[in-house]
Formats: C-alpha cells, sequence, structure tokens
C-alpha cells in the first residue's frame, strides 16, 4: 500500500499485520493453543491415570518402604503399631470398662483387633489424603500428571500395609480358635469394597486439604470421634441394647462400622449375622460405589487448581 506526498514522492507503509484485531481467545484457537494444566474430560483423565499405573504402584511401595526407613524395627511397626493400640483398647475397654458385654475372651480379643486394624486402615487412608497434594507441592508443581495419582497412591499404600498386618490378624484368630474356613473367603470383596470406598474419601480429603492445610491438624479429632462412634471396642447392638434402636441403627450402618463388622463375620466363627444390621453387602457396595465415583469426579473438578498460588 502506498500513498502521495506534498513534495510528489511516494511513501510506502507497512502492511496490517494478519493477527491485527483478533483477541487472546481468537488468536489461541487460530494457532491451536490450550490453557496450560487445563482440566481434561474425565474420561481422557481416566486414560492418563491407567498411563500411569506403574507410577501409581511404584510410588506407594516406595512410600511404604520410608515410611519406617529411620526406626530400628523397620517394616515390623507397621504390624507392631496397631497391634499396640489393640492392646491399650483392650486394657481399658475390656478390662476396665467391660466393653466385651455378652462376649467370651475368644470372641472379643479377635473382635477388638480386628476393629483395630480395619479402622486403621480407614484412618490412614483419610489422614494419608489431607496431605496428598499439600505435602507434595514441589512434584504437583514441577511435573505434568493426573493429580489423582497421588491419593490413589496413598490408599494403596494403606491396603499394602493393610495385607501385612492381616497375616498377624490371621494367627490372633487362629489362636482364639477361629481356624480359615469358607467364610475366609468373603474377606476380599470386604477389602474391594472399603478400598474403593477409601480410595474415595481419600481424594475428597486431598482437595478439601489442598485448599485449606490447616484441615490436617483438625482430622485426627475427626478421626478419633469416629472411631468411638463405629463400634472399634465394642458390639453396637449389644452396647446399645438399652437405648432406642434407631440410634444403634445409624452408628450400625455408617461405613467405617459396615466394613469391621463384615470383616469379624468373615473371620469369627461366633460372630453370627445377628449382630449385622440389613441389607449390610448392599450397604457396603453402595458406600464404596457413591465415594469412590463421587469422590473421583469431585477431586477432578479442581485438576487444574491444584499446585497453584
Amino acid at each position: 500500500m502506498s500513498e502521495t506526498t506534498h513534495d510528489a514522492t511516494v511513501a510506502v507503509s507497512a502492511p496490517a499485520a494478519p493477527d491485527e484485531g483478533l483477541t487472546a481467545k481468537e488468536l489461541a484457537a487460530k494457532y491451536g493453543l490450550s490453557v496450560s494444566g487445563a482440566r481434561p474430560s474425565l474420561l481422557e483423565y481416566v486414560t492418563q491415570l491407567w498411563d500411569r499405573r506403574h507410577f501409581i504402584l511404584a510410588f506407594s511401595r516406595a512410600k511404604l518402604t520410608a515410611q519406617y526407613s529411620q526406626a530400628k524395627l523397620g517394616q515390623l511397626w507397621q504390624v507392631a503399631t496397631p497391634l499396640l493400640n489393640a492392646a491399650v483398647y483392650f486394657f481399658i475397654f475390656g478390662l476396665l470398662l467391660e466393653a466385651d458385654r455378652g462376649m467370651s475372651r475368644e470372641v472379643y480379643i479377635p473382635f477388638l483387633v480386628t476393629g483395630v486394624f480395619v479402622f486403621t486402615f480407614t484412618q490412614s487412608s483419610v489422614m494419608a489424603g489431607v496431605r496428598a497434594i499439600s505435602g507434595n507441592l514441589g512434584l504437583v508443581r514441577a511435573l505434568h500428571f493426573p493429580r489423582a495419582s497421588l491419593p490413589i497412591s496413598f490408599a494403596l499404600q494403606q491396603l499394602q500395609q493393610l495385607l501385612f498386618s492381616m497375616i498377624v490378624l490371621f494367627a490372633i484368630a487362629v489362636g482364639f480358635g477361629h481356624y480359615p474356613d469358607l467364610s475366609w473367603l468373603l474377606i476380599v470383596p470386604v477389602l474391594v469394597l472399603q478400598f474403593c470406598f477409601n480410595t474415595g474419601l481419600a481424594l475428597i480429603m486431598a482437595r478439601a486439604g489442598a485448599k485449606t492445610p490447616d484441615l490436617a491438624q483438625l482430622m485426627p479429632f475427626v478421626m478419633r470421634t469416629w472411631m468411638y462412634a463405629s463400634g472399634v471396642m465394642f458390639s453396637i447392638p449389644i452396647f446399645l441394647a438399652d437405648k432406642p434402636s434407631w440410634i444403634a441403627n445409624v452408628l450400625q450402618w455408617n461405613p467405617a462400622a459396615i466394613y469391621m463388622d463384615l470383616m469379624r463375620f468373615a473371620l469369627i466363627d461366633d460372630y453370627g449375622s445377628r449382630y449385622l444390621p440389613d441389607h449390610v453387602w448392599a450397604v457396603a457396595a453402595g458406600w464404596a460405589v457413591l465415594f469412590a465415583l463421587g469422590g473421583f469426579v469431585y477431586f477432578w473438578k479442581a485438576e487444574e487448581r491444584y499446585g497453584r498460588g
């Protein structure tokens, strides 16, 4: 483009830029640009997690190995810690408060140890989930990967720890006269359902903990209250027999109590179906599906915000 000046010379002006007048959104669309760290679709997110399944498994194993690396007894603390807790609870609740109402020692001790081990699985998954993002900000900010890998990996770590503890639990059950039979096969679906529930809960707590780091200081009190309300140290229907039935029903239907009672039902011969709430397997599956799917979607919706700020 040119134009004639007053002295008859010709001045040449620069051509208009091809992107002149385009908005930032239009420029990004024109050149195929996308937002850094943008949240992928839900299906794509699941695919990314599956592609990183080996990382999730390796990360959980590494965390499990490093957990007690500074202790002289090492991995033995995986079993010793819940056993010591069970011993304290037995002294306080079994001997002093006589919470074993209606149960012989052959039933109550495996009952108590099972409750401690199974509830610790959920408790540890929740506490690890709270710190999954806030405690690994360096990793989150340095590498691009689906952030759900972290809480899932921590839940898997706690499952592996429980599996180590189950060896001792089996020994205690046999030592008190509860020998393996077909009911022990129920342990597998119980663990699968509880793992799904724990993973969903860990995902929920990971998002909450990423936004509010102080939540990690509050959760021990919440978990302790949950433990006392879930029948870890006592049988809910027996202990609350003289209270309105709806109280026992509400406490028995809470997921921690459901998974503990199912594990006790599988392991302990004299812990029959009369101790279980109605439709217990349907309730257990419902809690697992609700939290696994709901927790996953809830965590995914904030994917692009983790590690920011």
